[in-house]
């Protein structure tokens, strides 16, 4: 089972990618949706399973709520309203978010601390 999930931006992606094994595909909307770059990002999606991880703000329900249409059949994954958006949150509370959607098998865990 292949998987793709879409963020906003760059940095969105950049602080997954920490967090996922390689073979999970992050894709980015760069904050804007027309109807070029949802048939694109439907292009890149193709056969995978999709997750929604988008910011708790008005621009991130904004594209959400496109992207929900776009995609019906899509899992949403969600960050806390107060965090700076998917960038912004905690690893911790990503992995936690991560788990809740299924995703346990994708997820590079970090090293438990010696404490």
């Amino acid at each position: 089972m292949s998987i793709s999930i879409i963020v906003e931006g760059k940095n969105d992606r950049s602080r997954l990618r920490r967090l996922l094994k390689p073979e999970v595909d992050i894709l980015c909307t760069f904050g804007t949706l027309n109807t070029v770059k949802l048939e694109t990002l439907r292009k890149q999606v193709g056969d995978s399973e999709v997750y929604l991880y988008m910011d708790n703000d008005s621009s991130g329900k904004k594209i959400r709520g496109v992207l929900r249409d776009a995609f019906p059949d899509a899992e949403h994954i969600y960050t806390r309203r107060g965090y700076a958006g998917v960038e912004g949150t905690p690893d911790e509370y990503s992995i936690t978010q991560l788990e809740k959607a299924g995703l346990e098998e994708f997820i590079i865990y970090p090293d438990p601390s010696p404490f």
